[in-house]
């Protein structure tokens, strides 16, 4: 787990459109928004000891994951997105990267967390509930193809 680079953007937005159906998937300048805006941090989920040479001499190891999280004025943390690369899904990774996400939001005076996953997305609605998300209320048509969207929050100890 590390810090999200600039130079990451490009693998972050492929990463984003292969986990995400065309409008619900951001477009470059949403996740861009996303990544800068005052209060967020992206959190980049990388193979370990699986690069060449060449490529850790550069640096460069391949990207399985990230998040994107915002802590607002009033203390209260909200998961923009989290994105794993189909083959590293059910390995790990999303579970790292939330915990990592919500370690750090507690270290910064977070109360609680919220986040949106749509009322469709059984995979998804599994995944925070196993790591304390529950439903607080529903958004019709929150998705640009019509479908709702449960808001889940989780209280920080």
């Amino acid at each position: 787990m590390r810090d999200f680079h600039s130079d990451d953007f490009e693998t972050l937005w492929r990463i984003d459109q292969q986990c995400f159906a065309p409008g619900i998937s951001y477009s470059r300048a949403e996740l861009l928004v996303y990544v800068r805006v005052p209060g967020s941090f992206t959190i980049v989920a990388e193979e370990a000891g699986s690069e060449s040479a060449s490529e850790r001499a550069a640096g460069k190891r391949e990207i399985l994951g990230f998040i994107v999280a915002n802590l607002n004025r009033a203390r209260a943390g909200h998961i923009i997105t989290i994105d794993v690369v189909p083959q590293a899904q059910r390995t790990g990774v999303g579970s790292a990267l939330l915990r990592s996400a919500e370690e750090r939001l507690g270290k910064l005076g977070c109360k609680w967390i919220r986040l949106e996953a749509a009322t469709d997305n059984a995979t998804a609605l599994s995944f925070y509930k196993r790591h304390g998300y529950s439903v607080a209320r529903t958004l019709p048509q929150y998705y640009p193809n019509g479908v709702d969207a449960y808001v889940l929050k989780k209280d920080l100890p």
